[in-house]
Formats: C-alpha cells, structure tokens, sequence
C-alpha cells in the first residue's frame, strides 16, 4: 500500500490547536501498518470521551470541545481516521472502505489504546464508524453521544441533500476542504480556521480519502457495507446504556434522524435528548462550547455502575 504522510511543519501554529500529538501503528490490513495520530488530553484517570470526527475535517473540530471536557476531570482522546489530519493517508482511493475505516479505528481504540467504559461522541462519519463499534462491542461503552449522524443500511432513501453534497464531491476539481467546512456552518469561519481544515492536504494526491468517504455512505440495499451495519443494529436495538441525542437545528444531511435513533434504541428512552441551537452539521465550529457542555452534564447525571 502506497501511503503519503503529510509534513508536520503543515501543522506548525494552528488557530485554537495547542495539543501534543500523538501517534499509534495500526495494521494497514494491506502486510504492512499505518500510523494514526490522535490527542489525549485531561486526566489518565478520568473517563474516556472519545470524540470522533467526521468527512473531510480531523481532530481540529473538536479543539473548541477538549478543554470543556478534560477540565471536567474528563479523559478526552480524539483521533484522526486514516486518510486525515495527522495520520496516514494511502495514495490510492481503493485502499478505503468502510470496512477498513472500522478495523483501522477498532485497532486504535481498543488495540493500541485498550479503552474501556467509553463515552462516544460521533458526528458525521463519527457515528458511520464509531456507531459500528457500539454494535460490535457494546460492553466497552459506557455511553453515546450522536450528534448529526446515523448508521445507514442502505435500505431507506439517503436524501437529496446527501445525493448533492455526493454528486458536488465527485465532481468538483479541486477538493476544497477548508470551504467545505465553513460551507456546513452557521457561522463564517476566519481564514486561519479554515487554513486549519486544508493544513492536512499539501495538494490533491493527499485527498483520495475524503474523495471517497461519500461514495462509501450505504445508499442502496446492496452495498457492500450494509450487512454489518444491519448486524450493528440488532445490538443497538437492545443497547440499553444512556444514549443522547445532540443534534443542531440547521443541518440538511442528517436532519430527522435523531428521531429513529429514539426511537429504536432503549438506552435512548427518557434521555435528556437537546438541540443545539444556531449550528449547522458542523456543530463543534459553530457551537462547540454548548456541545461540550451537554457531554459533561450527560455524563454527570448517568454515573457508570
């Protein structure tokens, strides 16, 4: 597997990102490894939050959210999926699956890291992942966090504003990710924050992953990532840990579907489920400090056993 890693001095004083980074060596299920960058910030001790980003930003998202959340004595670990951010990007876009995507990070987080009572916090491509780990491996989480995403089977209709960011992301030639960003806002991001969303990508070549994490979202009954999701569900369907619902009032994607979340998953039921309020589907940007806060305050009224 041909892998490109993107030149630290990318990464060198970036807007609000002050964190130490991180690295671990994960199977590249390809004979050889990868390396994926991650932060851990707070106390060692502390319950793990993973905060898990989705397409096509990295851990920079969450860097409003970290200091809530370890300053609550909180454990927060935020890694960066292969082919983003810090970590390792492999050249060619068939090298990513959503398959791949889920053992790359299952290898981390429970492999290199061996996380145990976890609070997810997925969005986007966060929950895609981060929800089939969930299913996989209910006993390591604590609790959920979704936040603007889904496990989609393929089985339903993925929506015309998911059909046209699709359609726009396969066509466009120049892959412009620190726009997009800002696009998925409420807010106008300053130019030094989205000089932070492009610092991972020099030039194009280093986008094959972004490229192809929207062709890999289940749109039909058929694709090849529908069988786990659908195994997933059946776990999700008795998971009966705490389970919130954070999704923001101005997201065209993912809009709705915090109500089948409620309503297929017990742990779901009786929740403090909130909308954040003024944030578009990149609510860590917009509001990120509200999101944080409703972690905390979700965890602090559900004590793990």
């Amino acid at each position: 597997m041909d892998v490109l890693r993107t030149p630290d001095e990318r990464f060198e004083g970036l807007a609000g990102y002050p964190f130490a980074a991180r690295y671990a060596e994960v199977p590249d299920l390809d004979g050889g490894t990868l390396r994926m960058h991650y932060l851990d910030e707070g106390p060692a001790d502390g319950e793990v939050v993973l905060l898990l980003h989705g397409e096509p930003s990295w851990s920079y998202l969450y860097r409003k959210m970290i200091p809530v959340i370890a300053d609550a004595g909180l454990r927060a670990v935020a890694p960066d999926l292969v082919g983003f951010g810090r970590s390792d990007k492999p050249a060619s876009r068939t090298d990513y699956s959503y398959a791949r995507h889920v053992e790359w990070l299952r290898s981390l987080v429970f492999g290199e890291l061996d996380l145990q009572g976890v609070t997810l916090v997925g969005q986007d491509w966060g929950g895609l992942v981060g929800l089939r780990l969930v299913g996989e491996h209910p006993d390591r989480f604590a609790r959920v966090v979704a936040a603007n995403t889904f496990l989609p089977t393929g089985d339903g209709h993925p929506g015309d504003a998911f059909l046209a960011w699709q359609k726009f992301s396969q066509e466009v030639e120049t892959f412009p990710t620190g726009f997009i960003i800002n696009a998925g806002c409420t807010t106008d991001l300053p130019e030094p924050v989205i000089a932070g969303y492009d610092a991972p990508f020099p030039d194009e070549s280093f986008k094959e992953g972004a490229r192809q994490f929207p062709l890999l979202v289940p749109s039909r009954p058929d694709d090849p990532a529908a069988p786990a999701n659908r195994a997933a569900w059946e776990t999700l369907a008795q998971f009966d840990r705490p389970f919130l619902c954070a999704f923001s009032d101005g997201d065209p994607i993912t809009t709705g579907a915090d109500a089948r979340l409620k309503e297929r998953i017990p742990g779901a039921q009786g929740q403090p489920h909130t909308t954040i309020v003024g944030a578009g589907h990149f609510l860590q940007e917009d509001k990120g400090e509200n999101l944080a806060a409703a972690v905390v305050d979700f965890i602090s009224a559900t004590p793990a056993p």
